[in-house]
């Protein structure tokens, strides 16, 4: 396991910092710095981790993270590190503008994977980052999974860049210049980039290999229009060699589309083009 990243706490700005400063209470500062950065983070960290990372004594993150742990929101691992449960994730589904597209997608996302018998997960930005909305996993002993609720890059991971490739110009634009990982590439990087965006747009998909490990193989397709107001990703995600030959992934893109159509039209946003 990569151990976590170097960081500090989630930055602000200066109206953000001067509100927090005149309405703060530091017990709840304190709790909601560690769930955005383990959220952040999306690794386990001890107590002397978080603590070094936000620039804590350990010992003043000792009760309030056993209160999370105990109301469900984080979960220690047997190493003593601390993840997030899903809790939030269910939380922010109560009222969730999302909950009508899971419900159209529970259907068709589970005939599909039960005929490509490949794991399928449906994604869509939140904050700036891709947000899984749910996992069907695919009914073999070996396969590969994605954790709904878990936030990913939707600058590096291919599911955030057919939803970026989907997005109206000035929406894409905006988030691309807040993302470090966009940000830190050179001018020619960054054109290709976009060139690649405006290519996965055109094809109507888009595929990669190696994205996130080796071995790895995406299929991305979207669910909904560049004016539709909610937008989504449906991705097959298949580990190399485990089931068919490689080149039969691209075999599967007109089922993987036939399955974002019936989606977006249950859910009520086809033909919004």
């Amino acid at each position: 396991m990569s151990p976590p990243r170097t960081s500090t706490a989630p930055e602000t700005n200066p109206v953000d910092a001067e509100r927090r400063s005149k309405y703060a209470v530091p017990a709840v500062e304190k709790a909601l710095d560690v769930l955005e950065l383990l959220s952040a983070q999306a690794v386990p960290m001890t107590q002397a981790q978080l603590a070094r990372a936000l620039g804590r004594e350990p010992g003043e993150l000792f009760r309030m993270l056993s209160a999370l742990e105990a109301r469900g929101y984080l979960r220690r691992e047997d190493n003593g590190g601390y993840v997030l449960t899903l809790k939030l994730f269910e939380l922010s589904r109560t009222h969730s503008p999302h909950e009508q597209l899971l419900r159209a997608a529970t259907a068709p996302m589970r005939e599909l994977v039960d005929t490509i018998r490949e794991s399928c997960h449906l994604s869509v930005l939140h904050r700036d980052q891709l947000l899984v909305l749910t996992q069907v996993d695919a009914p073999t002993s070996i396969r590969l999974s994605v954790e709904a609720g878990s936030l990913h890059s939707a600058v590096d991971t291919l599911s955030g860049q057919v939803l970026l490739a989907n997005s109206p110009e000035a929406e894409r634009d905006d988030l691309l210049s807040r993302r470090a990982e966009f940000l830190r590439k050179s001018a020619a990087d960054r054109s290709a980039y976009l060139a690649m965006l405006g290519k996965m747009r055109d094809d109507g998909w888009g595929y990669a290999e190696n994205a996130r490990f080796v071995g790895g193989r995406d299929l991305s397709v979207p669910v909904g229009s560049v004016r539709s107001h909610t937008r989504a990703v449906l991705t097959i995600a298949s580990l190399r060699g485990t089931h068919a030959p490689d080149n039969d992934l691209f075999d599967l893109l007109p089922r993987l589309q036939k399955c974002a159509e019936d989606i977006a039209r249950i859910a009520g946003i086809a033909g919004m083009a």
